[in-house]
């Protein structure tokens, strides 16, 4: 009988047990899904949007940036033809991308590199020769001569678009071998002969060296520039014809981006744009939000928003939408934030265009790949996003839903720009959601053209919209 008791007990035990976990389990699911369809507002700020700086074109010039901002086209890749046309290439194209709403092009590095001819331009040896000296094996780069490059920089300022150059400053390479004292052997760290005779180095001007042993990084086995030697901060942005002053005030580059700013602490960036201006930008490869948005401050410049990046690859790949609730630069800081879905080092998302509409439609400052826009996409889309992106998508950002295959967002508008409503689905069918807007009783439509619908938001400014499987819809009002 004891043991029969003992039994039911258990039994009771494990049943209550079972309520519990289950009410426990209901719960959880109840907050989730308030979590989902909680508005949430992400940024905070007076809704101004991202800027460049003032453009560089004449009065006349085709393109000028809508309230949204404007759009970064990478105008290259990795491994681009060699043969010496990438810059006509590049110039060919810079008028289509201006009437596409383009307003700045980034440039590989345009200096004359140790591999010459074949050089993606990343093993920089002379600063100052842009296809002009006949060493390394060639007078011209990869992309070109300097009069081509010139004619490109002159071709995009004319569409009033920004140049920005590729600043590696981390390393050198193509010395030529020279006995050093702080290692007891040989380096290759005599860079006396540039043909261009500006900024000639040798061993005191890379690490180890009498400034010490190391700085915050090394790259490839390449000579370590040693910024702390005011002999290589004067030739880096000091003198009158130092390398910044040259690439603004002689070949007219606008900005820059900083490669592998890994390698060297964050006041060298800040340094070289206290001393020159122009939009800037790092490539800080880092996932931590932490880590980018100590970087972008303290180089007072804006970062790649890797955060945001690899959170898209797991949305947009792995069938999990509520990782766009996570943080990310561009909700930290929307003006130090550079959104990007693949670049010429990394191109990890495979689902791409709706990775595309959310940062064409989101903060920051957007950037395009060269081969998604001219090989891999469809262009008329994305020219459809970028026009989005720079007549509608401004103010600060709400996030109105998500579960695990619709996003949906809000850009709340600014200086009486409406916005927008951005969803997103990535389910393999259409999808419906009332959301709350910031119209009462207006009309609105799918600027995409996805959906043809033309719903009326009511008094409450609450309104019933849709979005096509695997696909993406941006409302806003049918003006």
């Amino acid at each position: 009988m004891r043991k029969t008791n003992f039994i039911l007990s258990l039994l009771a035990l494990a049943l209550i047990s079972s309520c519990q976990n289950r009410d426990e389990a209901d719960i959880k699911t109840s907050q989730q899904e308030e979590v989902h369809d909680k508005i949430v507002n992400v940024t905070h700020h007076d809704g101004k949007p991202f800027s460049t700086g003032s453009g560089s074109g004449s009065a006349h010039a085709k393109f000028v940036a809508g309230p949204g901002g404007s759009v970064l086209m990478q105008g290259f890749y990795w491994d681009v033809p060699d043969g010496g046309n990438w810059w006509n290439t590049v110039k060919d194209k810079l008028t289509a991308w201006s009437n596409a709403g383009i307003g700045a092009v980034w440039l590989p590095p345009a200096s004359k590199a140790q591999n010459g001819a074949y050089s993606m331009g990343y093993d920089p040896t002379d600063y100052y020769d842009f296809g002009n000296f006949n060493q390394n094996g060639s007078v011209e780069t990869r992309f070109g001569s300097r009069i081509e490059l010139e004619a490109l920089i002159t071709k995009a300022h004319a569409e009033n678009m920004q140049v920005y150059a590729d600043i590696v400053i981390n390393h050198n390479s193509g010395g030529q071998s020279e006995a050093n004292p702080f290692t007891g052997t040989n380096t290759w760290t005599n860079f006396s002969g540039v043909a261009s005779g500006k900024f000639q180095r040798n061993y005191n001007d890379f690490y180890k060296n009498s400034y010490g042993n190391n700085d915050e990084g090394a790259f490839g086995g390449f000579p370590d520039l040693c910024h702390a030697n005011p002999h290589v901060q004067d030739w880096l942005w000091g003198r009158d014809d130092s390398v910044a002053k040259y690439y603004k005030n002689v070949m007219k580059f606008d900005g820059w981006r900083f490669d592998y700013v890994k390698g060297f602490g964050p006041w060298v960036v800040n340094t070289w744009n206290s001393k020159v201006g122009g939009f800037s930008v790092g490539e800080l490869w880092d996932s931590n939000v932490n880590t980018l948005e100590w970087w972008a401050n303290n180089a007072n410049s804006s970062v790649f928003d890797f955060a945001a990046y690899y959170k898209m690859d797991e949305a947009f790949d792995n069938g999990n939408l509520n990782v766009l609730n996570d943080d990310m630069m561009w909700k930290r800081n929307p003006y130090k934030a550079v959104t990007f879905v693949a670049n010429h080092d990394t191109d990890v998302i495979y689902n791409k265009m709706p990775a595309y509409a959310y940062i064409l439609t989101h903060e920051g400052y957007p950037t395009i790949f060269y081969r998604d826009y001219e090989e891999w996409l469809n262009k008329e889309r994305l020219n459809n996003l970028i026009w989005i992106h720079n007549n509608k998508a401004t103010g600060t950002t709400s996030i109105l839903y998500t579960d695990n295959d619709e996003y949906i967002a809000r850009r709340n508008g600014y200086n009486g720009n409406p916005g927008l409503v951005v969803y997103i689905n990535t389910s393999s069918n259409w999808q419906e959601r009332w959301v709350d807007t910031n119209w009462s009783n207006q009309q609105i439509k799918d600027f995409t053209g996805h959906s043809t619908w033309y719903p009326t938001t009511q008094a409450d400014k609450r309104v019933k919209i849709q979005c096509p499987p695997n696909s993406y819809s941006v409302w806003s009002l049918n003006l």
